[in-house]
């Protein structure tokens, strides 16, 4: 990711802008990456909280990866004319979806309709899912690092796809291990 400029070089921003800043978000400092990367774990605890089934959570993560996917390949190489870089800072739908893909691993239906700890579960497992996405975004290990070196807005994109790979076996384990235990006795 390089730094490019902060906002849209051109009046053309509204919507196009909107949907790479993540609403905005990429245009928060510091960190934007880390902005652009809440998204993800809110909306799974904040289902979570309100008692969805673990369906609909894993339906809202994988329809956020897809939108901001396409966001990120329909218009990454607009977005370079835009914010005047390769991979801008201000351009944080990638995490958006590298994220929502690090959390799909999850089994939420296992998580779901114990209350507290339900939500516990799921609090802890976003987390875990939110902090280890940021390391391997961030770290770029392997495979990934060489992902940000295709053109326009696969470029973009790829490299957190493949950092949510990479964090698969830890929000996996994290789900594993704060599974709520249900009572069978009557």
């Amino acid at each position: 990711m390089s730094s490019g400029r902060r906002f849209p070089a051109s009046g053309r921003g509204s919507f196009v802008a909107l949907a790479l800043s993540a609403g905005g978000l990429g245009y928060m400092r510091p960190f934007s990456g880390t902005w652009g990367s809440l998204p993800p774990p809110l909306l799974a605890v904040g289902l979570m909280a309100i008692d969805a089934p673990g369906w609909m959570v894993t339906a809202s993560l994988a329809l956020l990866c897809a939108f901001a996917s396409i966001a990120c390949v329909r218009f990454g190489a607009e977005s370079e004319r835009m914010f005047g870089s390769h991979d801008p800072s201000s351009v944080v739908a990638d995490e958006v979806a590298g994220g929502a893909l690090a959390l799909l691993v999850v089994p939420w239906w296992m998580l779901a309709g114990s209350g507290h700890a339900s939500l516990h579960a799921a609090l802890i497992t976003g987390s875990a899912g939110f902090i280890g996405f940021r390391i391997f975004d961030v770290w770029k290990p392997g495979f990934v690092f060489t992902l940000q070196d295709y053109k326009g807005g696969w470029g973009i994109l790829l490299d957190d796809l493949g950092a949510a790979a990479c964090t698969w076996p830890v929000a996996l384990l994290a789900s594993v291990l704060t599974i709520p235990v249900r009572s069978t006795v009557g």
